[in-house]
């Protein structure tokens, strides 16, 4: 073999080493989730990862925590392009204290960007049968448990009644039980309302037999009332049929919603114009094969809850392909990249 035969060989064998699989993995992007690893959000990831992550070369580092709170704290422990799953009154939440003098809030949500609103859950307010209340906006004085402190039913109630009630909910009034002990402390007259946020059918209400409707009943929300114009900028207004709580409801439940959305921490460009180009060829097998709160998923991008915009990339690659049309890269600034928020 001549000297340039051995040179070449050797440095194709050298590029070959360079381009294993290993050169190639798949970008790894940490994932928080608010929910235990059997929630719906967790069952959500896993199907984004399946049917949009993995077509995109995307591998998530799921992490799971006790609500959002949480999530925005760890996000901010992070470097890079970081994912979440948070419900969408995070944002009215933390602006809401950011306004109220905490600087520290308003940092921690300054870097988030929706990049897909999901599905809904509901927010179902459990009262004794034989109580006076009937509405959502009757609560202003009740006890009401809230479930564990840093879960995000408590987050939900507490921004939900500052915004119904322009006051934070008294701490007097408060309690943080799981719900299997709340309806205990409901029973015994300890408590007057147990909230509960959860997509439905929420298992907490399916499940529970016919004489369930002899202790309690669930509070309608009434879009008519002064105060419901605030809550519909943060919270939609829906309609529980009454066939997902046969042994609770003898009528179709209007009550509230809150969204919850995929986000992003920082910036990278290639990888989320990946994950969106994937998000769009592979919506429809998400729909189908996902949970049922992911069926009436749309591709063009949709209204936000007040506070929220989303990543720029990333509805840039949806316009593009809901218009049929491939969209032109954006370029990182040299700020942007020495800060590590786009790649």
């Amino acid at each position: 073999m001549t000297r340039s035969a051995l040179t070449l060989s050797l440095l194709l064998g050298f590029l070959c080493c360079m381009l294993t699989p290993a050169a190639w993995s798949a970008d790894r992007v940490r994932l928080m989730v608010a929910g235990v690893e059997r929630s719906t959000n967790a069952q959500v990831v896993r199907d984004i990862a399946k049917h949009v992550a993995k077509p995109a070369d995307i591998e998530f580092d799921v992490r799971h925590l006790p609500g959002s709170a949480d999530a925005l704290l760890r996000l901010r422990e992070g470097s890079g392009l970081q994912f979440a799953v948070l419900q969408a009154d995070v944002a009215e939440a933390f602006l809401g204290a950011a306004a109220r003098g905490n600087i520290e809030a308003g940092q921690l949500l300054a870097p988030l960007r929706v990049i897909a609103p999901l599905h809904e859950e509901e927010i179902y307010f459990i009262v004794r049968n034989d109580s006076p209340l009937n509405f959502v906006h009757e609560i202003e004085t009740a006890r009401i448990n809230v479930g564990p402190l840093r879960g995000d039913t408590a987050l939900t109630v507490a921004t939900l009644y500052r915004l119904m009630f322009n006051a934070a909910l008294p701490e007097q009034q408060t309690s943080f039980h799981s719900h299997q002990n709340a309806l205990v402390k409901l029973t015994e007259q300890t408590v007057d309302v147990v909230a509960v946020v959860a997509p439905q059918p929420a298992r907490l209400l399916a499940d529970m037999t016919s004489e369930a409707r002899r202790f309690v009943k669930l509070l309608k929300f009434d879009p008519k009332n002064p105060g419901a114009g605030g809550t519909l900028k943060v919270y939609s207004a829906t309609t529980v049929p009454a066939a997902n709580y046969p042994n609770l409801l003898d009528e179709d439940l209007s009550a509230l919603a809150v969204r919850v959305y995929l986000v992003s921490h920082g910036r990278n460009d290639a990888v989320q114009a990946r994950f969106a180009s994937a998000w769009c060829q592979n919506l429809p097998r998400l729909r189908a094969e996902g949970p049922p709160g992911l069926h009436g998923l749309e591709l063009a991008p949709q209204p936000l809850a007040s506070g929220w915009t989303y990543s720029r990339p990333f509805e840039r690659e949806i316009s593009a392909c809901v218009g049929g049309k491939r969209a032109p890269a954006e370029p990182c600034s040299q700020e942007e990249r020495v800060l590590g928020l786009c790649g």
